[in-house]
């Protein structure tokens, strides 16, 4: 996959901001929930690039294999707690708003049961801020190597 673009190149000091925006929204949430959704939402929008990177980053940080690969059934599975649920079905909302707005009240009453306000707040900037990264690679062809994927290539 050849990229049609380097963002980084050619808006620097726009992605340096969002970059330090991402990864302060990454550390306001716990290391294993924030790579759920990241990794779904990159499921959703098929963007191989950020599935590559953030399932790699979860196997990192613990994550299990099982949990990786029964992500795109989370419903089925019984291996997610219930906030693991809440923040998946949100994930899924708020990524899916094109295909209408049935079953939003049902996943924010889940939502508001497993997150503080605040919390509700740092979840769904975790949830813009991947779908605004997963729109980028898949928008610019991007294909990024970080010691994580390099390290689960070896």
């Amino acid at each position: 996959m050849t990229a049609r673009l380097d963002p980084f190149t050619a808006a620097p000091a726009l992605i340096k901001q969002w970059m330090a925006t991402s990864l302060a929204i990454n550390d306001s949430l716990e290391p294993a929930l924030v790579e759920l959704v990241k990794a779904r939402a990159s499921q959703i929008n098929q963007c191989a690039n950020c599935l590559n990177m953030h399932t790699a980053e979860a196997r990192e940080k613990g994550e299990s294999e099982q949990r990786l690969y029964l992500l795109s059934v989370w419903r089925e599975a019984p291996c997610y707690s219930a906030r693991e649920r809440a923040a998946l079905a949100w994930t899924e909302a708020l990524t899916r708003l094109s295909e209408g707005h049935s079953g939003k009240d049902e996943a924010y009453a889940q939502l508001a049961a497993q997150f503080s306000e605040e919390e509700q707040v740092k979840l769904t900037l975790l949830i813009n801020i991947i779908n605004g990264w997963n729109r980028l690679a898949v928008g610019f062809n991007l294909w990024i190597e970080t010691p994580a994927t390099r390290k689960l290539a070896a």
